[in-house]
């Protein structure tokens, strides 16, 4: 779908700043705000390329707030943004390298889990994300060696 067609129906004036942070975001999922604002300074000379920091947060913010773009928040990580939203599907993080990958979720619709005793909320969704390594990291580490095995 285009950009200005996206930020109408979402309720939000077409922007140049609003356009060029979509743009950035198409086909770089899971992108930092420090990525975003790189492949927003790479466009070609005459594109627009110029966002300032906090104009970029402000950006994703109104598109995070309006659903256009998804923002996730792995642990020890910086947030990530990504198109893919209103599917719930969640994430697998690699502690070695940070590689995100999407994960379809197995129930279909949120909230995934039940919550036995909902403590007084209306239960809206439920943020899953796995952690591990993945097979690049897990080929590349060392193997353990036991106690006592001499180099």
């Amino acid at each position: 779908m285009d950009s200005s067609v996206a930020l109408r129906q979402a309720g939000l004036r077409v922007t140049a700043q609003r356009r060029v942070v979509l743009g950035a975001l198409q086909g770089a999922a899971h992108a930092t705000a420090a990525q975003i604002a790189s492949r927003i300074a790479a466009l070609p000379v005459g594109a627009f390329s110029e966002v300032s920091r906090q104009g970029l947060y402000n950006v994703l913010e109104d598109l995070t707030r309006v659903g256009l773009v998804r923002c996730i928040e792995p642990a020890g990580s910086a947030t990530r943004y990504e198109l893919r939203t209103g599917d719930n599907h969640h994430h697998l993080v690699c502690r070695a390298c940070g590689r995100i990958e999407d994960i379809a979720c197995a129930v279909g619709q949120a909230p995934c889990l039940d919550l036995p005793d909902g403590k007084g909320f209306t239960i809206e969704e439920a943020e899953i994300t796995w952690w591990g390594e993945c097979m690049q990291c897990t080929a590349a580490s060392p193997l353990p060696t036991e106690e006592g095995d001499s180099a």
